[in-house]
């Protein structure tokens, strides 16, 4: 379920025709050719959460927007919209149900040359079906 809810939340994001207009590109991992911004999904993992009668995990998932900017609240909008399309994530989808999406914590920082990197973490309930 954990690569399902990968491919179909990146599948989802880049079909926001508004949302993809602030970003060059939205990847699994880091994009290979593209220039900032661009919104990777950087890391994940699972753990159970079956039932007794369905089969069920909780997948934590990061998301991380790099963009080059000097200000400090550079990319806040860009933010806002990433987690307000994350929360619209549909809850049926192909092989599994979100029982639900939670967001659990965001980091930022400035990296060289300008570059500021935005992690976004989310948890996920997955119920097979």
């Amino acid at each position: 379920m954990e690569t399902l809810l990968r491919a179909a939340l990146i599948d989802w994001l880049r079909a926001d025709a508004a949302l993809m207009s602030g970003l060059n590109q939205v990847a699994e991992e880091a994009p290979l050719r593209a220039a900032a911004p661009w919104l990777g999904l950087v890391a994940s993992a699972s753990t159970d959460w079956s039932t007794k009668t369905e089969k069920g995990r909780e997948v934590r998932i990061a998301l991380e927007l790099h963009l080059r900017r000097d200000e400090p609240a550079a990319g806040a909008l860009l933010v806002q919209a990433i987690e307000e399309r994350i929360e619209d994530f549909p809850r049926a989808q192909a092989g599994f149900y979100v029982a639900s999406a939670t967001f659990l914590r965001a980091r930022a920082e400035q990296r060289p040359a300008n570059m500021r990197a935005m992690l976004i973490e989310y948890r996920f309930r997955l119920l097979a079906h």
